[in-house]
Order: structure tokens, then C-alpha cells, then sequence
């Protein structure tokens, strides 16, 4: 009795549950249904070309905001901010109107968005000539006629770029928005909120965002006006990587520019670092010129910067050019040192700079150089009596005088140029090995000591000649007169 009990319990617990599923299989249908002949209901003979209102004068008011998803990219050399964002629309189609209680309780359906009415809102500064520039997803439609449209878009916009500070630069971009064909009789907008959302914002590794906000404006044409809205997008750059690749290099290489004055003339690396200084120059000037805008405008001052290091390594190079020119003159060269220049680097600015002036080791008088002027002979006439003498002989003798003249004049130099050849090797060869009286054989004297010491240590060698050995007489014969400098002689 017991299991026939729980058999028959088990059975009605089946039966309910087999029913309430069927009951629920019949609800479903019924709502699709529900809903299926609203739609035909609402869309019945509706027009999506036609403006929604009861009234010629009424007025559509579109609740606009803008939410932004990415910076994909901001394109300084062609002035251009490329965006992802969502553009948030509703407004009220009094056609798409119902009453819940006839339909099952629905209070909300999705439709099309190309199956309604649109408001038809663009970008004004669109660049890519996609002026829509949004994908057409569907439209919550409510029973009250609200309808809410939140298309997402891929925008590229105009925007003016301010380089000067580059790249510590800030930007300001913005982006307009109004509808194409409709005046502000037919379509108002109102804002929803004054600043951007960023709640699902990627962030930029290059720009930062600091501020968007949004500004609702108007432009009149005649009896007409079209209202629109204007966000406006403060971009901060971030500077590292320019610093890092960029400005730190730049620095290096100007710092360079100054050190190839500090090369000795004698290197011949001082105009080749000069030269590869301008070369990376330019090539970091070509880079700013591919980032930058091609424009009249604005000019960054790291380019300024560039074209003057620039300038002052051109300069550096001509003035190294002219230094090694004038290093490398001298009298092999046929290039002699003018006297302006003598007198002015050599005696005017020693004074100027509190130093010495130069003193010529090598100067000689100049009355023995100097070559004695030729006196016309006096000849003696056939009477004894002193006067000019007549005739071819006279052409002759001035002939003569000239040779001699020019003859000694040679000869002078000569001497001259040996004296010096003479002195120079005694100052420049190391050590001569000079056994004088009073010091021990083998040692050595410095070629370079005053010239007293050889001719004070010498002076009394030929009285003394029998205490010295024969070869320290012999070392000492071989210094006079020749290898004695030239101030000895004189």
C-alpha cells in the first residue's frame, strides 16, 4: 500500500512539472510573437525620410555625448589626430510609440538603424572624406518613443599643430559635430555632459590626454542657424624618447664643435671631426623634418637650434681651414709672415694678455746683413784731374759694381742660412760630449747652456795648454770657431 502511495505522488510531481514546462514553451511563443507583431505594428507605413513630429514647428532635441576608446594616432606632418570613439544619441520618434499592456509587457525592443529616423550628425572636420564615419548598429526603441543610438566610429580630424616646443609640445585638437542637412528649427543639440568619458579608455604611449571637454556653439547663416557641439582635446607629448634619441645626441655633437679648436693644427683629424659634426648635424635636422610639419608658420626651436650649430660648425671649419693654411706657411712655401701680423701677435697682444713679448734667438744686426750700397768710382782724367770718366768704360764699372753687389748680397745669405742651420743642430741634437778644462774626461754637456760657459771655461786654455791633456785641446780646437753659436762670433 505503502509503494502504490509513493508511485501515484511520483506521478502527479511528473505530470506538474511536464506541465508548467509546456506552459512555459507557450509563454515564449507567445512573446515572440508579442514582439513580432509590434514591429509590424510600429513600422507599418513609417518612413525613415521623414522628420518624426506632429507638428511643422516642432523641434527634434538630440541628447548628444562622446565617448572615447583609443588615440590611435596623432600625425604631426600632416596635421592629423586619428580617434575611436562612441557617439551617444537619443532623441524621441513620436511614430515608435506602443503600450506595454497590449504587448506582453515589452517595454523595449531593437531595431535597425537603417530602418528609422537618423539626425544625420557628422564631423565637420573629418579628413578622410568618410564624413559618417560610424558603423550602423542597431537602436534601442522604448515604449515612450525614446530612442538611444550609440554607434562607434573611427574618426581622422584635422587638427592645427603648434610645434614651437617640440618635443616638450602640447597640442589642442578638436573635433564638431551637427547635423548635415537639418537647421536648429528642425534639430537641436544638447549636450549631456561637458567632458569626455574616458571610463574605457587605451592608453597612448606617445600622448597623454589632460583634458576633454565639451562646448556647445552655434553658426547662423541668414534666418538660419545650425547649432553644434565642439570637444576639444588637450594632448601633452610625452618627451622621453625624443630626449633619450634626440636631444642628448644634439648636445653631444655641439660640445664636439668646440673641442676641435683644442686639436693641435698638426692633426689632420681637426677638419675631419669637423666635418662629420655637420653630417650628423644635418642628419638629425632631416629627422625633426620628417616629424614635423612643412610649414611657414611655426619653426621648433630645436630645428633653430640645429641651423645654428649648424652655421657655427660651418664657421669652425673655415676658420680650421685658414689655421692649418697659416700653420703650414714658411719661407719654404714663399709665403713670409707680414709685418702688420708680426707686430700684431707678437709684440701688441703679449702686452694685452700680460705676457712676454717674443724675443728672435736667431735675429742678426741688420748692418751686417745689410749689403753695402755700390759708390760710383770717381775715375782720374788724362790731367790728373779727379772726374767722371767718359765713355763705354763707365757702363762697364756700374756692371761690375751691380755683380759685386748682388754677389755679396748672396754670399751674406748664405752665411746667414748656414748660421742658422749650424745653431739649430747644436739646440736640437741632444747632448754633445765636450771635455772641457777643469772637467773629467767623459763627461757630458747639454748643447743649449748659456754661451759663457763655453767661452769662460775656455778662455784660459792656451795658457794652461801644457796641465791639459791632448785631447781635451783637441775636443776644444774642434768648437772654434764654427760650432760655436752664432752670438759668440758677432
Amino acid at each position: 500500500m505503502g509503494r502504490m502511495k509513493f508511485a501515484v505522488a511520483l506521478l502527479c510531481v511528473s505530470l506538474a512539472a511536464v506541465r508548467d514546462a509546456v506552459q512555459a514553451e507557450e509563454d515564449f511563443v507567445s512573446l515572440a510573437e508579442l514582439e513580432d507583431s509590434l514591429l509590424r505594428n510600429l513600422f507599418k507605413g513609417y518612413q525613415k525620410w521623414v522628420r518624426p513630429v506632429q507638428h511643422a514647428n516642432d523641434t527634434i532635441t538630440v541628447r548628444f555625448g562622446l565617448k572615447i576608446s583609443q588615440l590611435v594616432d596623432v600625425d604631426e606632418k600632416n596635421q592629423l589626430m586619428t580617434t575611436n570613439v562612441w557617439l551617444w544619441q537619443e532623441w524621441i520618434d513620436v511614430k515608435l510609440k506602443w503600450n506595454p499592456d497590449d504587448y506582453g509587457g515589452i517595454t523595449a525592443i531593437r531595431v535597425p538603424s537603417e530602418t528609422i529616423w537618423l539626425p544625420d550628425i557628422v564631423l565637420y572636420e573629418n579628413a578622410d572624406g568618410r564624413f559618417e564615419g560610424s558603423l550602423m548598429t542597431k537602436a534601442i526603441v522604448r515604449w515612450d518613443g525614446t530612442i538611444t543610438w550609440t554607434p562607434p566610429a573611427s574618426y581622422k580630424s584635422a587638427c592645427n599643430m603648434d610645434v614651437t616646443f617640440f618635443p616638450f609640445d602640447r597640442q589642442n585638437c578638436s573635433m564638431k559635430f551637427g547635423s548635415w542637412t537639418y537647421d536648429g528649427n528642425m534639430v537641436d543639440l544638447v549636450l549631456v555632459d561637458h567632458y569626455v568619458d574616458r571610463k574605457d579608455f587605451f592608453d597612448n604611449g606617445e600622448w597623454e590626454i589632460l583634458n576633454a571637454t565639451g562646448v556647445k556653439g552655434s553658426r547662423r547663416d541668414g534666418i538660419y542657424w545650425y547649432p553644434f557641439v565642439t570637444y576639444s582635446f588637450i594632448l601633452k607629448r610625452l618627451p622621453l624618447f625624443y630626449t633619450l634619441f634626440l636631444i642628448i645626441p644634439c648636445l653631444g655633437l655641439s660640445f664636439l664643435t668646440v673641442l676641435v679648436f683644442y686639436l693641435p693644427s698638426d692633426e689632420g683629424e681637426k677638419l675631419s671631426l669637423s666635418t662629420s659634426v655637420l653630417v650628423s648635424l644635418t642628419v638629425f635636422l632631416l629627422v625633426i623634418e620628417e616629424i614635423i610639419p612643412s610649414s611657414s608658420k611655426v619653426i621648433p626651436l630645436i630645428g633653430e637650434y640645429l641651423l645654428f650649430i649648424m652655421i657655427f660648425v660651418t664657421f669652425s671649419i673655415i676658420v680650421t681651414v685658414f689655421v692649418i693654411n697659416v700653420h703650414h706657411r714658411s719661407s719654404a712655401t714663399y709665403h713670409p709672415m707680414a709685418p702688420w701680423v708680426k707686430s700684431l701677435f707678437l709684440q701688441r697682444l703679449p702686452r694685452l694678455l700680460c705676457m712676454r713679448g717674443h724675443t728672435d734667438r736667431y735675429n742678426f744686426p741688420d748692418n751686417e746683413l745689410r749689403s753695402p750700397e755700390p759708390k760710383p768710382r770717381r775715375a782720374i782724367g788724362r790731367r790728373g784731374v779727379q772726374g767722371q770718366q767718359k765713355g763705354p768704360l763707365v757702363g762697364k764699372e756700374d756692371e761690375n759694381q751691380a755683380w759685386l753687389a748682388m754677389l755679396e748680397k748672396a754670399t751674406n745669405s748664405v752665411r746667414y742660412i748656414s748660421q742658422h742651420i749650424k745653431e739649430g743642430a747644436l739646440y736640437k741634437r741632444g747632448c754633445t760630449r765636450l771635455e772641457v778644462c777643469g772637467a773629467g774626461a767623459g763627461q757630458d754637456l747639454p748643447v743649449g747652456l748659456p754661451h759663457g760657459v763655453h767661452t769662460g771655461n775656455c778662455s784660459h786654455l792656451h795658457s794652461r795648454s801644457a796641465d791639459v791633456p791632448q785631447h781635451t785641446l783637441m775636443h776644444t780646437q774642434m768648437l772654434q770657431p764654427a760650432d760655436l753659436p752664432p752670438q759668440n762670433l758677432i
